[in-house]
């Protein structure tokens, strides 16, 4: 991951004002090449939740700023880069405005953990794999994998086949093995998922109602940060409990 350099002009400038405004389409045009994924409905979303202040024609059209793409920017690259949620990315942004720096421990890489998949990863883009192919890759044996499948950590599509995707979860799976916890030990965090899961949903379902573009982005966005907030809690949680047995 790159560390996620602080917005260029923040605030704006006397220079920033004079400079002439973009549309929405441009500013998508001009982020393409760094966020391929970005839409008119995400930049939309964004301004929604407060993060950039376009002006508006007479007419109602957006007029984006240089110091607006630059924000938009910075939101962007701290998505990809360092998993921060909304909340937290308006809080520097917020920071950098007042010319303050950013709080001591959440501005690199690394700071916080990366939530699970929402919308795919690097190995989405992959084909299929073979039994043999994704056991080799995720360090598992042949049964371990089948064992695996068995007590529904993985899944398989009607070829047999394993998503590319699925590899962070048996790799996990692999690294708990060699310490002697086996597949069927492991059925009780896939039902913690379950559980939390349906939490989620209950959360953004009523938004996925909606079926528009937009509201599909905002509800992308919402499971990313209860993503995040959730592999936190996890994280705090079962560090509180393990630190319990080192006490004397």
């Amino acid at each position: 991951m790159t560390a996620v350099p602080e917005p260029d002009g923040a605030l704006g400038d006397a220079t920033d004002q004079r400079t002439p405004r973009l549309t929405i389409g441009e500013v998508l045009a001009v982020l393409r090449d760094d966020f391929p994924d970005v839409t008119i409905s995400k930049i939309r979303y964004l301004e929604s939740e407060d993060l950039v202040h376009p002006q508006r024609t007479p007419s109602g059209y957006r007029k984006f700023s240089r110091a607006d793409v630059s924000r938009l920017r910075y939101v962007l690259a701290a998505q990809r880069d360092l998993y921060l949620p909304l909340r937290v990315i308006k809080e520097h942004l917020e920071a950098l405005d007042r010319g303050e720096p950013l709080p001591p421990g959440t501005g690199g890489p690394g700071s916080v953990p990366p939530p699970p998949a929402v919308d795919g990863d690097a190995d989405a883009g992959v084909p299929p794999l073979t039994p043999e192919q994704f056991a080799r890759a995720a360090g598992l044996e042949a049964q371990q994998l089948a064992d695996c499948v068995q007590f529904g950590l993985l899944t398989t599509d009607a070829d047999g086949r394993h998503p590319a995707a699925d590899l962070p979860v048996a790799r996990a799976a692999a690294g708990l093995a060699r310490h002697g916890i086996e597949p069927r030990h492991l059925r009780v965090y896939r039902s913690g998922v379950e559980r939390e899961a349906g939490l989620v949903e209950q959360l953004v379902a009523p938004v996925l109602r909606a079926r528009s573009e937009e509201a599909r982005t905002r509800a992308t966005e919402k499971l990313r940060e209860l993503a995040t907030l959730s592999a936190q809690l996890h994280t705090a949680l079962l560090e509180a409990r393990l630190r319990e047995l080192l006490r004397p």
